[in-house]
């Protein structure tokens, strides 16, 4: 059977996250399928196995598993009900122009997030920190107090820095450390060049490395192709000034170095799955709700 690709519904357009609780009756499992967010499970009762990269985690009450950006996983409950928190949300809308050096620890070229899994096993201390902020960001999105998006995205960030400074074997924060270094000069200049054309010769004499050095190295270390990478920050520009400018698309598109107004739809469709108006109204509407 094919695995299925699901589909993620995000509550708030404000924030790229979905989370709910689950109880599932006893023996069900569900197939194989992915999605491009990255997912915790949080057992409140009972017990369940998760399987993903060929490793099966048989988790009770109180213990957490990390399923990785587009890893197949399965789950099935065993002889009890089982009731569960689901968390799934997109990495890459939680880092800003001062954080988004760490999104590489984060790509998975290298490292799949599943393997992180060995710190719930290992540190019962993370384990409880994340776990707490799961429940935190479930009780947040129930309760929608003023400014719960500020709490939501701050909760994530705990949980990244959580699995950072917890991973003992390195996987995370010392991989290709000084391999990262190397790029902060091109990441400085991609964000300092929003609103123009980024140049990847400029970018190639920055790293002092050949084009096609160049172009292998950052998509290794980064997850993104270095023309990907520009598209994501210009379109995360525009999202900006969509809701804080009172300008028309064309000017964002201007202002953001993509004056083509065909290539800035496609490439804002290509992220948001929607248009830049589309985007605006949506956004504008929630805040008034």
């Amino acid at each position: 059977m094919q695995a299925k690709q699901e589909k993620i519904y995000y509550e708030n357009p404000l924030l790229s996250i979905k989370v709910w609780q689950v109880m599932r009756q006893p023996h069900i499992q569900y197939e194989w399928h992915h999605h491009p967010e990255c997912e915790l499970l949080l057992i409140q009762n009972g017990r369940m196995d998760v399987e993903a990269a060929g490793e099966v985690h048989t988790l009770s009450s109180g213990e957490v598993v990390i399923i990785g950006s587009s890893q197949l996983h399965r789950d099935r409950s065993h002889e009890e009900k089982v009731q569960y928190t689901v968390l799934q949300f997109d990495l890459q809308t939680f880092f800003d122009q001062s954080t988004i050096p760490y999104l590489q620890y984060f790509n998975e070229t290298k490292v799949p997030l599943t393997t992180m899994n060995y710190i719930f096993r290992e540190n019962p201390s993370a384990r409880r920190e994340v776990a707490r902020c799961i429940e935190e960001i479930h009780q947040e999105t129930l309760r929608k107090d003023s400014g719960y998006e500020l709490a939501v995205n701050l909760l994530i960030k705990k949980i990244l820095l959580v699995l950072i400074r917890s991973d003992t074997q390195g996987l995370l924060a010392n991989q290709d450390r000084v391999e990262r270094i190397r790029l902060k000069p091109v990441l400085d200049y991609v964000e300092d060049s929003i609103g123009d054309r980024v140049s990847v010769e400029d970018a190639c004499r920055l790293a002092n490395m050949s084009y096609y050095y160049f172009v292998k190295f950052f998509k290794k270390n980064m997850g993104l192709s270095f023309t990907e990478y520009v598209n994501f920050r210009k379109i995360k520009r525009a999202e900006q000034l969509l809701l804080t400018r009172d300008m028309s698309i064309s000017e964002v598109g201007e202002m953001t170095g993509m004056p083509n107004m065909a290539h800035f739809y496609k490439m804002f469709k290509r992220f948001n799955q929607c248009s830049p108006k589309e985007f605006q109204k949506k956004m504008l509407a929630w805040g008034r709700e």
